[in-house]
């Protein structure tokens, strides 16, 4: 595959070394050069017909320098060696300091990373087959739940060819797939309307869609329109808040994930700048962000400066292990790159982001955890919220859950605000489930540039947070 894609970009190993000589000659200590051409397909469908169909490429090379403190990035959407050399000349002279380094002459390949393979390539893949799956994921939801009146669906693919090269002779290639399933539907009752939506997305060949995934999309989309016309919005205060397994990852990236990532920690921006080593929560929590993940969305085989994809523990066992490095901030802390070194396309340098970021399990039950709880909310159904990076104060919200009285589940309540500080909240856990479940939603991070990402949770218990509800 290596040779291959190199003939698919049009350079010879040869002329690799001849850009990062140029990229090196005003002085660089490191130079890297990352290849991308991405096909996106998308497919949707909207009152049971097809509402758009589209198709693009991204397709160019960029060119990193480093020289101390400074770094150098310039890219170009042609890779024909005159376009390239400009291009590394121009990162040159952004890092440039007068020294200049000279160039190893071996080129080492790495490889052996395979978390996403492919039993079906997306290439063939054509709309005539996409489109039997939306078609049954629309008569399902209607079949489900007889409320429905609308539904839009869409199937979202994408092939990303990745080459790498840098001052170091490593050497690797990588081929990215990515399937999504996304649907949404209206219900309505008496003239009140209900929305709810649900999706799936994976790093695999399309042999990842299929009936079952279709039947689970719709029975969950079909269940939440069904739950939100019982539920109500609960009175609101401070309380005891019970986070359900899956989809509570989502605070869990947001509102502590983000102060892990160095770049943050470098600036001093994070909460976490210097605990590091520190006990930060219960010893029953260890919480990871995992490369390794086979066809999760956040999975990678190699990061985009060429770290293989790792299992990172950031916190363990109650104690601050590891923060989130990519290669500069791997240097600045004198350790190894964690393999988080990501960017959104070759337009993009990269800089520290999470991949797959979860809590593991303990060791009580969902029902013991319940049972704990006197009078609180049980939180079932997360989305993004706000969070000050850091200062770690969020407030997100939450879909739909239900009240907890006397230690049971008692009515649905809906169109809640979690407002808390995350680190304090990751204080206040004192119970941790046995059911630790990664949420393979469309999960998108946004931190200047967009990365795929996927988080997970095991049902646990903050024991104080604010719920904005009824006055």
């Amino acid at each position: 595959m290596q040779e291959s894609l190199a003939s698919f970009f049009g350079v010879t190993c040869s002329q690799l070394q001849k850009l990062i000589s140029i990229a090196m000659e005003e002085g660089g200590e490191y130079a890297d050069i990352f290849f991308e051409h991405t096909t996106v397909n998308e497919l949707s469908l909207r009152d049971n017909r097809i509402n758009r169909a589209g198709s693009h490429t991204d397709y160019g090379v960029g060119i990193r320098v480093i020289q101390g403190e400074h770094t150098g990035y310039a890219y170009s959407e042609i890779t024909a060696m005159p376009q390239m050399e400009k291009a590394a000349r121009f990162a040159a002279k952004i890092a440039s300091s007068g020294r200049t380094l000279s160039m190893p002459s071996a080129v080492r390949k790495i490889s052996g990373n395979d978390f996403y393979p492919m039993k079906r390539d997306l290439e063939s893949f054509g709309i005539g087959e996409k489109l039997p799956f939306l078609e049954l994921l629309d008569k399902r939801i209607f079949e489900l739940e007889r409320r429905c009146t609308k539904v839009r669906a869409a199937i979202s693919d994408s092939l990303s060819k990745i080459m790498f090269f840098n001052s170091l002779g490593e050497f690797y290639t990588d081929i990215r797939p990515l399937v999504s399933v996304m649907g949404s539907a209206t219900f309505e009752q008496n003239g009140r309307l209900e929305s709810a939506g649900a999706s799936k997305s994976f790093r695999a060949g399309a042999e990842i869609l299929n009936d079952n995934l279709i039947e689970e999309l719709a029975s969950t989309i079909a269940a939440k329109g069904a739950f939100l016309f019982e539920a109500r919005q609960p009175v609101g205060g401070e309380m005891p808040v019970v986070m359900a397994a899956g989809s509570s990852g989502i605070l869990l990236h947001e509102a502590v994930g983000h102060a892990f990532e160095a770049d943050f920690v470098r600036k001093g921006t994070s909460i976490f700048s210097d605990r590091l080593g520190m006990q930060v929560c219960d010893n029953s929590i260890t919480i990871v962000d995992d490369a390794t993940l086979t066809s999760n969305r956040g999975s990678l085989n190699y990061d985009d400066e060429g770290i293989p994809g790792q299992k990172t523990a950031l916190v363990e066992k109650g104690r601050l292990n590891s923060f989130l490095h990519d290669r500069i901030s791997a240097k600045y802390y004198n350790t190894a790159p964690t393999g988080n070194g990501r960017r959104e396309s070759f337009r993009y340098m990269p800089i520290p982001r999470m991949r797959a970021t979860y809590m593991e399990g303990g060791e009580f039950s969902r029902e013991e955890i319940i049972a704990g709880v006197r009078k609180g909310i049980y939180a079932t159904d997360f989305s993004n919220g706000q969070v000050q990076i850091g200062a770690g104060d969020f407030s997100f919200y939450v879909k739909s859950g239900y009240m907890i009285e006397n230690g049971k589940l008692a009515a649905p309540v809906k169109d809640i605000n979690i407002i808390g500080n995350g680190p304090q909240a990751l204080g206040e856990i004192s119970m941790v489930g046995n059911d630790s479940m990664i949420d393979n939603s469309t999960w998108t991070c946004g931190k200047g540039q967009y990365c795929p990402v996927s988080c997970g949770m095991p049902t646990v218990l903050v024991r104080h947070l604010i719920v904005g509800g009824l006055a």
